[in-house]
């Protein structure tokens, strides 16, 4: 069967519309979702100085995406943190903070930090062979929702900064703190 040409390139808009509503539809739904059992991450001070002395970076890197500890394909959506960025991380003394292109930067206390490590994949990007570098950290309670342990997946844009980054934000893990597994491939 043989439509205009006007006719089946509207049918092809339709369908495109469609289509992208229905993703809008659902990143809406999994923030809505998500938002009820994570409380709001601590925001980045705007002091200078307020995080103590930089131990490394500013490293260029994709941010992932931040999931609920070890289970990482349940994607947070709430407060941006499930979505995909360019990024900046840099650790300082009081914790480690990832800038966003886009959206608000992500500040991972260090009194919160319970866990480095890497691994293959996470929440949709699988990259093989630990190369993402995973911070497993819980963001406290903000009065309205309960405290929750996280994971966020940093791939760095180059190979050699994954150790650095590992050994300089695993400094910042402090015996007293509750610690929890380093992040292991996920199965």
């Amino acid at each position: 069967m043989n439509l205009p040409l006007p006719v089946a390139v509207g049918i092809w808009i339709v369908v495109g519309v469609a289509l992208l509503l229905l993703v809008l539809w659902g990143r809406r739904r999994l923030a809505t979702r998500s938002r009820d059992v994570v409380p709001v991450p601590p925001a980045v001070p705007v002091e200078d100085g307020a995080l103590g002395e930089s131990l490394l970076g500013p490293l260029e890197a994709t941010y992932v995406s931040t999931t609920a500890s070890g289970d990482w394909l349940a994607r947070i959506g709430a407060h941006s943190l499930g979505d995909r960025a360019r990024a900046e991380v840099t650790v300082y003394r009081g914790g480690v903070v990832v800038d966003r292109d886009g959206t608000a930067a992500v500040l991972v206390p260090a009194t919160c930090l319970r866990g480095v490590g890497t691994a293959p994949g996470m929440a949709g990007k699988f990259v093989g062979r630990d190369g993402l570098v995973v911070l497993t950290w819980e963001i406290p309670t903000d009065g309205a929702v309960d405290a929750v342990t996280v994971d966020t997946g940093l791939r760095l844009r180059h190979q050699a900064d994954n150790a650095r980054l590992l050994t300089a934000a695993g400094a910042l893990i402090t015996p007293s703190s509750p610690s929890t597994p380093s992040a292991k491939d996920p199965q």
